[in-house]
């Protein structure tokens, strides 16, 4: 059963603290492919949705997501690949979002940072520490 509930941010707060106790994140995959969407809330903004909890990952396997499957990504690879990837395509980060596919969408790096992972400079920050 779903532990989820209709405020988004007691959502993210559950991602948040459950994520870091299973070391798993959850995300729709599709052979090569994972869901992606619109935001809610910016024009022109891609967002990745992704969950917690397997379960509740699985609801959203429906209509125009019906060839999808969970897929897990352990922490360690969400926190330091696809959070950086995200970051560098200018994708946000949606969070346990309910079945009607609404809920928080943050930046990866603030996202990063609440998973407890140090968010390092980008390599343009680092070019002038590089001209001694």
């Amino acid at each position: 059963m779903t532990k989820l509930t209709d405020e988004p941010q007691d959502n993210h707060d559950l991602f948040v603290r459950r994520v870091m106790e299973t070391g798993v994140v959850w995300g729709l995959r599709a052979d090569d492919d994972w869901a992606v969407c619109e935001s809610n809330e910016y024009e022109d903004q891609m967002v990745i949705p992704f969950w917690s909890d397997e379960a509740d990952a699985r609801i959203h396997c429906a209509d125009e997501w019906a060839e999808y499957a969970p897929s897990s990504i352990p922490l360690d690879d969400f926190a330091q690949d696809w959070l950086v990837g995200m970051d560098d395509d200018d994708v946000l980060v949606g969070t346990n979002w309910d079945a009607e596919l609404t809920g928080m969408e943050v930046e990866p790096m603030d996202l990063a940072v609440q998973l407890g992972y140090e968010v390092e400079e980008s390599d343009e920050d680092n070019e002038t520490d590089e001209t001694d």
